[in-house]
């Protein structure tokens, strides 16, 4: 049941004809991203690269790189895992279908870790010049882990069951390090592992941190996992994987997963912070290099089979939409029991998650007479807010489910055919400013800060949308092009953004007239491309989303402030044009690429995703 091993699901994969094996030398330089990311967005199968240039271990990528396959490794163990969520949600349920329920109890034994005096992991030792020195992106600032599983301990309470686990980027070489005794630790904000840092810098103990890589699926799923504070990632990842997670004891520091492929141990520098990156991020940007704390290097171990897995983060979709999926099977159903009222949330990944929230709630506190606004939505909304990774939505839109029992949260088009049909930009823009926001996001113009808006919707349609390019559309001097994006969403291309102090879209809000048929759209976008803009939905949502800042980027016709509270009458107007502050965007090495065209046209097992 379930795998314990990285190899043994890369021979199963193999065997099943879901993994290909490529024996021709590839170079971790850039190469193998490229690779990756072509067969990725291809629909291919798992990758193993069994030969790696300057390093002796072979590297495994896109195991989860497709739906099917995600469903096939944990193919023993999803229903179980499923079925704890739903005493979760019920816990009555497990007396009311006995039946049903009957495994559970062995499940939840499994969510204890098995501590073992040692493990396979603990068999060799190497330095981190040794290990693969994956780069994904041109600008990218060295060689990263991209599938770190980071384990810390609470100092106030040691042990496995109040430990984290999670995926925090690891630069094993470039920038300031010491080759071999440095390496960076990027974690955002929001984080279980800033917690315990805090907790150990004020006990003034050591830090100390591992960090594996490989082993049983399950752990890497476990990493990504937004649990509640206080939940262990390693009882999750025993219950995907269907065996109690294996932890060997150490004398000098903390457990390690004895089915590692690999483990590095140290500690945190208390007193040195180092630039890490740049890094091509999931946002589809370069997040650029800042301070970070920096791990001295103990130890390096590796099993005697170890197989390096990797994945490659850029603009979505990539690799890690798939963990998105994934979650939100598994937690969806626990959603109203976390937030009363709310049925439904999806962090939209085509605008990199963070930056755009969906949610449907519901409308529960004036059952005696009729109020078409937003009320007990504004109360969701604030109460998504405040829960864990969820705090990180930089627009949050929220509707309330009974207009539209029929609404599926994860259509998104239909979602803001809903919403702009029915939203009142009188009325229904909430602002919070000067706030936390995703790390990886520089649309505020610092790290961790910048704004969000919350946008709700209730009642009947107070308007129908155009759902195509209206005739007399008249635009100021500076934009054009008009657009379709979505009904009632007009993208046009606006001037490129003046540094010494811009006004351009107050001015084309000046502009609008009250009888201008573009008063029809309610939503309008300015962009630096609209066609590029409008050209798919993937688009829209990209740049309007990451590249705004609300409480900055947001305007509207009509414009005005009462009582502190922001409304407009006329079309709301987001500028989402490149800013000076922004990240660059993330593009392809034209060498590489020219490289694995050439390994395409030369054939062989992967030539037909590539």
């Amino acid at each position: 049941m379930g795998y314990r091993t990285l190899r043994r699901c890369v021979e199963d994969l193999e065997r099943t004809g879901q993994l290909v094996r490529l024996e021709d030398e590839v170079d971790p330089h850039l190469e193998a991203a490229e690779i990756h990311r072509r067969v990725f967005a291809s629909g291919g199968p798992a990758i193993l690269l069994a030969n790696v240039k300057g390093c002796r271990f072979p590297m495994a990528s896109n195991l989860f790189g497709d739906m099917e396959r995600v469903r096939y490794i944990f193919r023993d163990t999803l229903e179980p895992v499923r079925k704890l969520v739903e005493l979760k949600v019920d816990p009555s349920l497990a007396l009311r279908q006995m039946g049903r329920y009957a495994g559970a109890p062995l499940t939840a034994l499994r969510m204890l870790p098995a501590m073992r005096r040692g493990g396979p992991v603990l068999a060799n030792q190497t330095t981190v010049d040794q290990l693969p020195q994956l780069q994904s992106w041109p600008d990218d600032g060295g060689a990263f882990i991209t599938l770190p599983l980071v384990y810390t301990e609470d100092a106030d309470r040691p042990g496995t069951a109040h430990s984290n686990l999670g995926m925090y980027r690891i630069q094993l070489s470039g920038g300031r390090y010491e080759t071999n005794r440095e390496i960076g630790l990027h974690y955002q904000i929001h984080r279980g592992i800033g917690i315990h840092q805090t907790i150990a810098k004020r006990r003034g103990a050591p830090f100390r941190v591992n960090i594996f890589v490989g082993g049983a699926p399950a752990m890497t799923v476990a990493a990504v996992m937004p649990l509640p504070e206080g939940m262990s990632e390693l009882g999750f990842a025993g219950a995907l994987a269907g065996h109690r997670i294996p932890m060997a004891r150490q004398p000098d520091g903390l457990p390690i997963y004895a089915e590692a492929d690999f483990c590095i141990t140290g500690v945190v520098d208390p007193e040195k912070l180092l630039p890490e990156g740049p890094f091509g991020d999931h946002l589809g940007y370069y997040s650029l290099a800042h301070d970070f704390p920096v791990l001295r290097v103990e130890r390096v171990y590796h099993r005697d089979d170890a197989i390096w897995p990797f994945t490659v983060v850029g603009r979505p979709p990539q690799e890690d939409t798939m963990f998105g999926k994934l979650i939100h099977e598994i937690t969806g159903p626990i959603i109203p029991t976390v937030v009363p009222g709310v049925r439904a949330v999806h962090a939209v990944d085509a605008a990199g998650v963070h930056p755009l929230m969906l949610a449907i709630g519901s409308e529960r506190y004036t059952p005696f007479y009729n109020v078409a606004r937003p009320q007990e939505l504004l109360t969701q909304a604030n109460a998504i807010l405040g829960q864990g990774q969820m705090s990180l939505a930089k627009y949050l839109l929220i509707v309330s489910g009974d207009d539209d029992p029929r609404l599926e949260i994860e259509d998104v088009a239909g979602f803001f055919t809903h919403l702009l049909r029915r939203c009142d930009w009188r009325r229904d823009v909430h602002f919070q400013t000067r706030t936390t926001i995703d790390t990886l996001d520089y649309s505020g113009g610092r790290l961790n800060e910048g704004s969000k808006v919350v946008i709700a919707a209730a009642g009947p349609p107070v308007r129908e949308l155009p759902t195509d390019v209206i005739a007399g559309v008249r635009l100021t001097d500076g934009f054009t092009s008009p657009r379709l994006c979505l009904p009632g969403v007009l993208a046009v291309t606006g001037p490129a953004f003046d540094t010494a102090g811009d006004d351009a879209v107050e001015r084309l809000c000046r502009a609008i007239a009250e009888d201008d048929p573009v008063n029809r759209y309610p939503l309008i976008v300015v962009a630096d491309d609209s066609e590029f803009v409008s050209a798919s939905l993937a688009n829209f949502l990209w740049v309007t989303f990451t590249r705004s800042n609300p409480a900055a980027d947001i305007f509207g016709v009509g414009a005005f402030v009462e009582n502190k509270h922001w409304g407009c009458r006329g079309p709301l107007i987001i500028d989402a044009r490149t800013k000076p502050h922004h990240a660059p965007p993330l593009a392809p090495d034209r060498e590489t690429a020219g490289k694995v065209d050439a390994r395409a046209a030369r054939g062989g097992p992967l030539a037909n995703y590539l």
